[in-house]
């Protein structure tokens, strides 16, 4: 770090948002210069950084983030203004979701293909699929791009905290957590499960599907893990500041 965030609030916060959007585009989870991720800085998490403006996810860095306030329309206007469906579907999400602390908002290809299909469900057909068993919600019912209506409908479909993905039918995955590096990490391993199952169905055999029980088990004991999510992008951190990345400037 070249000390770019000595005079910069929630700093820390900042970097590891950056590693985020970095390590997303390297996995290709992007989508050109849109989708957006924000974490929440107050108390009530209606003040929220976020990546600007069709900025590319591969060159963001810590002080490129801005400073968004749910509750304040001010904030769509000036130079620093966010995407108007950034606005519409984290300003949503911030405002109505207080336990999203951190959003993250992507049309990764694998995620994107179950959101596609009639039947969007994930079964559990491995151990990371077993991560999101009846930990998710399905939206089924989109209307257009992510405006201010669009994204205060989709906030009310979090209102069970236990479920922390919403396969958006026809859009793309959104993903919420406590922190950058729980909600990285269930960005991660959701679009991986994806993959295994659009790959197993690609193979027009019949899916071995564990039983409910088994599936919640494994849940549970995932979920209990101790410090993955940390870890996680800790270690991404680190390649990055091996590679002399300028995320953390």
């Amino acid at each position: 770090m070249d000390g770019t965030g000595s005079n910069i609030d929630h700093w820390q916060e900042r970097v590891d948002m950056a590693a985020a959007f970095r390590w997303t585009a390297r996995l290709g989870m992007h989508e050109a210069v849109a989708n957006h991720f924000s974490l929440a800085i107050n108390d009530d998490g209606t003040r929220f950084l976020m990546n600007p403006n069709q900025m590319h996810f591969a060159r963001i860095r810590a002080s490129d983030m801005i400073v968004v306030d749910a509750n304040d329309p001010a904030s769509m206007k000036g130079p620093n203004a966010p995407d108007p469906t950034a606005w519409g579907l984290h300003g949503g999400i911030h405002r109505h979701v207080p336990h999203a602390r951190c959003a993250m908002h992507c049309h990764s290809i694998f995620a994107t293909v179950l959101a596609s299909l009639a039947d969007s469900r994930l079964p559990p057909i491995d151990q990371n699929c077993c991560t999101f068993f009846n930990r998710y919600v399905i939206d089924d019912g989109y209307g257009g791009l992510a405006f201010e209506d669009e994204g205060e409908r989709c906030a009310r479909l979090f209102s069970d905290p236990a479920k922390k993905v919403m396969i958006m039918g026809n859009h793309g995955v959104l993903i919420i957590g406590d922190t950058v590096a729980d909600t990285f990490n269930r960005l991660f391993y959701f679009e991986r499960s994806c993959e295994t199952y659009i790959r197993a169905l690609q193979t027009g055999q019949k899916l071995r599907i564990l039983p409910d029980d088994v599936a919640e088990k494994t849940a549970q004991e995932l979920e209990g893990y101790p410090e993955q999510d940390a870890r996680h992008l800790a270690e991404l951190k680190a390649i990055l500041d091996d590679e002399g990345s300028t995320y953390d400037s």
